[in-house]
């Protein structure tokens, strides 16, 4: 045996061992199968819409009215409201409760440790209910609350493990060079701690989008209560699975656009030039020393 093939054997079973021609073939036959399986669900669901009528026109022609692409429209603008002020609001606060978490202060820093572990342990729809009915709060306003809060405390949670992931080597050299722990953390901690947090911060940003559906349940105007009115107060033979076909794809859309967006940070951080890596030129001849020829 060569030492290349030696040495292409030990880097494959770093991780795993690489599948043989048994396991190559076997692995493909599990794909085919699960492709068949999955054809087939997708056949027997379509059967099922076809079987109950779904796709006849009078269960879709509300859909044509101007009025109700009106009301669809308007449903999922008070949708990305609730979600943008959600959003912006709950990575402030969980930036703010990170920071008292990671403070040296033992009193901020319990303090912090109780708001964390109290919401993020009270369910979200608790909280809306809460702070609609007992506080008296318009919807938007309760609906936004119960989710910054909520979020928040998770984010928080995000954002101190992604701090304390980044080497101590990093903060301690900082504090050698006189920064001061404002400066270590802007400058040195967040900018590193970023990278890694970014799946869990867009993935928690993704359960924002879809509890703002939760709105609908205090009478908030959003997306899944606007189909609700469309299938519950129109005399088209209750066009509930035609809604649902509408309104699925559409959440689905925003968070796969979400997931995009954080793919493109990614990548646009990997090229920032205080990043990336910097080109050696390749080494030339040296100086001639005095006394030599």
């Amino acid at each position: 045996m060569t030492a290349h093939a030696l040495r292409g054997d030990t880097e494959s079973t770093a991780l795993y061992d690489l599948p043989g021609p048994r396991a190559q073939r076997r692995h493909f036959l599990y794909g085919i199968a699960s492709t068949v399986l999955i054809l087939g669900l997708l056949g027997w669901l379509l059967y099922l819409l076809f079987d109950t009528h779904q796709f006849t026109a009078a269960k879709w022609t509300p859909f044509e009215y101007k009025g109700i692409q009106e009301l669809l429209l308007r449903g999922l603008g008070n949708t990305l409201k609730a979600f943008a002020y959600a959003s912006v609001l709950s990575l402030a606060l969980g930036a703010v409760l990170a920071t008292g978490r990671l403070s040296v202060h033992r009193p901020v820093r319990w303090l912090a440790t109780l708001c964390v572990e109290f919401f993020r342990a009270m369910p979200v729809l608790v909280m809306i209910f809460f702070i609609f009915v007992a506080l008296k709060v318009q919807p938007l306003p309760a609906l936004v609350a119960g989710l910054t809060l909520y979020n928040g405390s998770v984010l928080a949670e995000v954002f101190r493990t992604g701090v304390n992931s980044v080497d101590k080597g990093q903060r301690e050299a900082a504090y050698a060079l006189g920064m001061r722990k404002t400066q270590v953390m802007t400058y040195v901690l967040a900018p590193q701690a970023v990278r890694a947090m970014m799946p869990a911060i867009i993935s928690q940003l993704v359960v924002a989008l879809k509890d703002t559906s939760l709105g609908y349940l205090i009478t908030y105007e959003e997306f899944l209560h606007a189909g609700k009115l469309i299938a519950s107060n129109l005399d088209y033979d209750l066009p509930f699975i035609p809604v649902v076909m509408i309104i699925s794809p559409i959440y689905i859309g925003m968070c796969m656009l979400l997931s995009w967006f954080a793919t493109w940070v990614a990548r646009r951080q990997r090229r920032n030039p205080k990043t990336e890596a910097v080109d050696v030129p390749p080494a030339g001849p040296g100086a001639v020393l005095p006394g030599q020829v």
